[in-house]
């Protein structure tokens, strides 16, 4: 830590010891990077904490797949180019060639991230390829920032920065990271735009605020500090506090005049709000990312989970209304990474399960429904959710923003699916995995084998060295009826209520077995308020969508969720897709499948106006 900076031991530690787990800090990281004593093993202001991309591994599964698919893909980025831009401004050899798109000159939009992303596999995983790549091009960089920091980024590029070079530090295990940080802090410090005009519908170029999305930087200059004591980032981080938007959700959740702002960044700031709790304890910043969470899924959520038509946050309606004018509907992988990030949060400080409904929407139908990275930096951005039609395609700009939250997005599915208590484990997420939870008593392995949301069980297996009574908790969907639950094979008499954990509590032994079977029905997801009846069409948390390449009327539908389920029965040729059945019999050929298993370029229906259907052209 530079000297000056240095938090007095006793309050740091007191600090450290509230947060760790929630700002990522590994004790023994700490202890081996900053020298001081690992933090106490009571975490305040957390109820429960995730297991922080350490003793989690996937299964066989989609989601598998595409993780593995990102890892190869940014792995196999040539080194030289990512590096080009960055060696080029600082006069030195560059060698390679730019990547191109939003990376035509430097690698800045993204670098940070990718360092991030990286990190988080190689704590994941224990890759050691993809940690290699990532201290080399880090190693890389730091030649190019000036002895005072100067690392010629704007608030945008650096927030990105911070965040890579704290989680290189802590989950890459490469404290030099910090030490780098510290001296781009320092630099930032001194020569960034402060003015911080907060953003507003108008004019355009006032959306994300000026300088752009600044009010984004809290989040992880105040787990850097966690993570080091140095009091630097904590007092750039108070910089940027965001209390002219905060404050409208301090009292409420539904605010009348937070709309007309970018989507993304203003969610990714209640991140920002939520670390500014971790830190500093007050309950105001809890309640306000609470009530933002309840404002978004209130009134800017589709039923995909996604949000931000034209990036915008929305007023009362205008949700529905832009399916009629708008193609451009959601920002996938970034608007997936706020998400994600914030659900993480408010599970960890309330303890309640309810948040886990959000991140379980944005796994199947967001970030685990994008196209897959690949090429020469071809990626999903926008998701289409227009009534009429909609196509999957790629960004028509390469290595944009989205293919920064890409590898950020798919890492994190490993810190997800299970959360942990003082002695409980809970199972926020269905989805092929093992998690090892170590307890000073002696480690527990649980083993999740399913094809959820395919099917409606998920089985788990136990694996101890011995006895031990703790609870179990699993996620039971506020959507869901009828959850019910087996152990050992047998019936099981479980308390059950939607948007809450059931707990089953018993001594385990190894080999003891769980299943739980959660129905997964029809259902209509109407838009918002003011449009009751453009609904799409959910099963279970997955959002269904009907072929839109068949040449035929979009035919008249039930109006309530009882039709719903006569109307839509299994297709017996084709696995996970639902054929259609009139009452008056005619023939439907167009099917209902996932949206996550349209490919490229594929037509489908998402939304429906039931009040005009059906729709006929030609008659």
């Amino acid at each position: 830590m530079s000297q000056g900076n240095e938090v007095p031991r006793r309050d740091f530690l007191k600090a450290a010891a509230a947060t760790t787990v929630l700002a990522g800090v590994g004790s023994a990281a700490r202890s081996a990077a900053a020298g001081v004593a690992p933090p106490a093993p009571d975490i305040a202001h957390t109820k429960i904490q995730a297991f922080n991309y350490d003793g989690v591994t996937l299964g066989p599964s989609r989601w598998n797949d595409q993780f593995k698919s990102a890892r190869d893909f940014y792995y196999n980025v040539e080194n030289d180019d990512i590096l080009q831009g960055f060696r080029a401004e600082a006069g030195l050899p560059a060698p390679g060639k730019p990547l191109g798109g939003w990376c035509a000159r430097d690698s800045a939009t993204v670098f940070g991230q990718w360092l991030s992303g990286m990190s988080r596999i190689y704590r994941a995983t224990a890759d050691t390829d993809i940690r290699e790549k990532a201290v080399y091009l880090l190693a890389e960089y730091a030649k190019t920032v000036g002895a005072d920091g100067n690392c010629r980024m704007g608030p945008y590029p650096y927030e990105k920065m911070v965040c890579g070079l704290t989680d290189m530090h802590e989950y890459a295990s490469h404290p030099e990271a910090t030490g780098l940080l510290d001296r781009m802090t320092s630099w930032a410090g001194k020569t960034f735009d402060r003015s911080r005009i907060p953003a507003g519908p108008v004019p355009w170029a006032m959306h994300s605020g000026k300088p752009g999305e600044w009010y984004t930087l809290p989040e992880n200059l105040y787990r850097a500090y966690l993570l080091t004591g140095n009091q630097r980032f904590r007092d750039f981080a108070d910089v940027w506090l965001y209390h002219s938007y905060w404050n409208k959700f301090a009292e409420t959740a539904a605010p009348t005049n937070a709309s007309g702002v970018h989507a993304y960044s203003h969610v990714n700031s209640f991140s920002s709000a939520s670390m500014a709790y971790a830190v500093t304890g007050e309950p105001r910043y809890l309640q306000i990312s609470k009530n933002a969470y309840d404002f978004l899924q209130n009134t800017q959520c589709y039923a995909t989970g996604g949000y931000g038509p034209v990036e915008r946050i929305m007023p009362p309606g205008s949700v529905g209304k832009a399916l009629g004018y708008q193609c451009n509907t959601c920002e996938t992988p970034c608007d997936t990474w706020a998400g994600f990030k914030l659900t993480r949060y408010l599970t960890q400080f309330t303890g309640e399960a309810r948040y886990g409904d959000w991140a379980e929407r944005l796994l199947y139908n967001g970030i685990g429904a994008a196209l897959h990275i690949h090429g020469a930096g071809r990626h999903f951005y926008y998701a289409d959710y227009r009534v009429g039609a909609g196509v999957k395609i790629y960004s028509r700009n390469t290595y944009t923003c989205c293919s920064g939250t890409y590898i950020q997005n798919v890492a994190d599915y490993h810190n997800q699916i299970y959360y942990r208590g003082d002695n409980a484990l809970y199972v926020s997420l269905y989805v092929p995995s093992t998690v090892t939870w170590r307890r000073a008593d002696g480690d527990v392995t649980l083993v999740q084998e399913t094809t959820y949301p395919e099917s409606e069980t998920s089985g788990f297996k136990l694996r101890m060295t011995g006895s031990a009574q703790f609870p179990l908790h699993f996620r039971i969907p506020a959507w869901s009826e009828g959850v019910s639950f087996k152990v050992n094979g047998a019936p099981a008499q479980v308390p059950v209520t939607p948007g809450q954990w059931a707990t089953i509590d018993r001594t385990w032994n190894s080999g003891d077995s769980v299943e739980i079977h959660i129905p997964l029905r029809l259902r209509y997801h109407a838009v918002d308020t003011e449009h009751p009846h453009r609904v799409a069409v959910v099963r279970g948390p997955v959002v269904l969508v009907q072929d839109g390449n068949v040449h035929e009327p979009i035919y008249k539908m039930p109006y309530d969720d009882e039709g719903l389920n006569k109307y839509l029965v299994p297709d017996q040729r084709e696995a996970n897709a639902f054929r259609c059945v009139p009452a008056d019999g005619t023939n439907v050929m167009a099917l209902f499948r996932p949206f996550y298993a349209i490919p490229e370029s594929s037509f489908y229906r998402m939304h429906f106006d039931l009040d005009d259907l059906p729709v006929v052209l030609w008659s």
